[in-house]
């Protein structure tokens, strides 16, 4: 199974007030793992970057003058994501992005079913606990020191880690050891050897008992 872990930068907050996409990162899973197919852009949004978004990600006005239009790599990008589920940490804000540029040059936008939304999965799995990727890499001990600003594929790295560890598939519950003998399963958990114990000397003493 193909899915695509993706993330947006934007020049400010809300569509509503005519801000739009300046980059674009997509790193692909293929059964949890990353494989070598990612899709990234830096895009000209065609208006001035916020104050507040320019602290965030550091893309200026002139770092993104000279940049492609979403028109000019829409086909590409669509092509990348196509007949795959969206891994997004906050679709809401992404997706309302996403197909804010689609809309603008008469694209079909991006459905809901298309997308699974890690925010809502940590909002679910740790209520009332802080669930934003920081907080995620925090509680899951993923190395987040590269996130010195927001950027698309250093948060698309970082959100395909979080992902595996909210979904609880981080490492295998059984593994199997071969020894000239038939496989046996071993557990990842630790064994309380004091309760085996314990157990045993129960057992001893009710022989004793009945002997």
């Amino acid at each position: 199974m193909k899915e695509i872990v993706l993330d947006t930068e934007t020049t400010g907050l809300s569509v509503k007030d005519g801000h739009r996409i300046i980059e674009i990162g997509c790193i692909e899973l293929e059964n949890l793992i990353p494989t070598k197919n990612v899709f990234h852009c830096y895009l000209n949004p065609e208006r001035k970057v916020s104050e507040s978004a320019l602290k965030v990600h550091g893309y200026t006005d002139e770092f993104l003058s000279d940049k492609r239009k979403f028109k000019e790599i829409v086909d590409d990008f669509l092509n990348f994501i196509a007949g795959k589920k969206i891994i997004i940490h906050n679709a809401e804000f992404d997706i309302a992005h996403l197909n804010n540029e689609l809309s603008l040059i008469n694209k079909d936008k991006i459905t809901k079913d298309k997308v699974i939304d890690t925010l809502e999965i940590a909002r679910n799995k740790f209520p009332g606990s802080s669930i934003s990727l920081d907080a995620l890499c925090k509680r899951f001990k993923i190395d987040n020191s590269k996130r010195i600003k927001h950027t698309a594929l250093i948060d698309c790295e970082l959100l395909s880690k979080v992902y595996i560890n909210l979904i609880d598939q981080k490492e295998p519950i059984f593994e199997f050891k071969n020894e000239g003998q038939s496989n046996i399963p071993i557990s990842n958990v630790p064994i309380d050897y004091s309760k085996k114990l314990l157990k045993f000397q129960k057992m001893k003493l009710m022989n004793i008992k009945l002997s």
